[in-house]
């Protein structure tokens, strides 16, 4: 896996994130920048809405699982992203109280 420093404005798990929560750019952007783990649940994320976006080329024995399978896994990643997108907001505020002190 080659080692991002920066984000990409092309960037296909920045635009998956970008596209389910629009006003949260600036706390993606800057996940995306110095944290791995959301950065991979980002690409995590583009990746399997192009999986589900090609379902309906499967087989028909395999596509309704699969359709459930990727709607789950988007599911998934999009409850953890959100989890961590909040940690951002949480850690804002607790750094902000600690420098009005």
């Amino acid at each position: 896996m080659k080692e991002r420093t920066s984000f990409n404005s092309g960037d296909e798990g920045l635009a998956a994130v970008l596209r389910r929560f629009p006003t949260h750019a600036a706390q993606m952007r800057t996940l995306i920048e110095r944290n791995e783990n959301f950065r991979t649940m980002c690409d995590d994320l583009a990746c399997v809405e192009q999986a589900l976006l090609a379902v309906e080329q499967m087989p028909s024995d395999i596509r309704d699982d699969r359709r459930r399978e990727f709607t789950e896994l988007v599911d998934g990643l999009a409850v953890e992203i959100e989890r961590a997108l909040s940690q951002v907001k949480i850690v804002s505020i607790g750094a902000y109280i600690n420098r009005s002190q």
